[in-house]
């Protein structure tokens, strides 16, 4: 059953109907997230009462017995200005709040809910390319606040909040791979940080595509409850041609965004208080030769990103 809602914010009315009743509150504000810009931990819906309390995100739309068309209204601002994105970090950071994934993994990865959250993703996600898959690449998915770019310092410059040697872990991966960006953003801001950093149309690499938060999707773990997760299932459902399980690997900050391919993560060091680290950060420069070693193998499924320092050291001594 679908469940259709109107959201009620700033003058305006929002309609959702792509949600169905196995779907969650989170879902939900993940919904008005891609309609207003208005981030879920700053949505208060008014209304949503579960036994008289407000619901929790991980309550099922199904169990709030919603009549098609409900109108809930909402209070909450969006992050206007690239000011607010550029702020000093909160003190809760989300890497900080980041766990290890090896035990959550397999309840997660293989359950049928998630898998039709997927298959959803695939089917409603549009997708707009920025230049063609090519034939016989590899695929490298990045993530980009903590991992390209410290989001969080203040600075004149997003060149200033740059990870150093990114241009050239780009150039390099280009030639074996075909490169995604994904963040956990709203594609607006993804556009303006690419942009800011030089990398939408920079003559040496391209951008395959973008994706953002609309292509996530959430899952319920035992331990930690409702976590969004980036499903590389996503881009190999719709380009199933050219990328698998086999050739993709993906770089994030933050583990538990690979939590439903967990063999395919690589888990990067945030890069954080960039005015400090600028000088000495040199995860990216050492990446691009990772990347260029695996990029030799016809398959990645037996590699251990976890421990891909100790597979380049290896190689290099030969």
């Amino acid at each position: 059953m679908s469940v259709s809602v109107i959201i009620k914010w700033g003058g305006q009315e929002y309609s959702i109907s792509s949600l169905s009743e196995e779907d969650t509150v989170m879902d939900l504000k993940q919904s008005i997230k891609t309609l207003t810009g208005v981030l879920p931990e700053r949505q208060k819906l008014l209304g949503l009462k579960v036994k008289g309390k407000p619901a929790e995100d991980e309550v099922k739309l199904g169990s709030l017995k919603l009549k098609p068309n409900t109108k809930i209204m909402m209070m909450g601002t969006r992050e206007e200005s690239l000011e607010e994105v550029l702020a000093p970090p909160p003190e809760n950071d989300d890497v900080v709040n980041d766990f290890d994934i090896e035990e959550e993994v397999i309840e997660v990865e293989n359950r049928e809910e998630n898998l039709a959250k997927i298959a959803r993703r695939v089917k409603d996600y549009k997708v707009e390319e920025m230049n063609p898959p090519r034939e016989g690449k590899r695929l490298l998915v990045l993530d980009v606040d903590y991992t390209l770019f410290d989001h969080k310092s203040c600075a004149e410059t997003g060149q200033e909040l740059m990870r150093p040697y990114l241009h050239e872990f780009l150039t390099s991966a280009y030639e074996d791979y075909d490169i995604v960006i994904w963040s956990a953003t709203s594609m607006k801001w993804i556009d303006a940080k690419m942009k800011e950093l030089g990398v939408t149309d920079n003559p040496n690499y391209k951008i395959t595509f973008m994706l953002d938060s609309a292509a996530m999707i959430t899952v319920h773990t035992p331990k930690r409850g409702v976590v969004e997760v980036k499903p590389l299932g996503v881009i190999w459902g719709k380009y199933g041609e050219f990328y698998n399980r086999k050739n993709t690997i993906m770089f994030d900050d933050i583990g538990r965004n690979f939590l439903m391919n967990p063999q395919n993560g690589l888990k990067i060091r945030p890069f954080m208080k960039a005015h400090l680290n600028r000088e000495k950060d040199r995860e990216l420069y050492k990446l691009a030769q990772y990347l260029k070693e695996i990029a030799k193998l016809e398959d990645f499924t037996g590699l251990n990103h976890k421990h891909w320092e100790r597979y380049l050291s290896k190689r290099q001594h030969h």
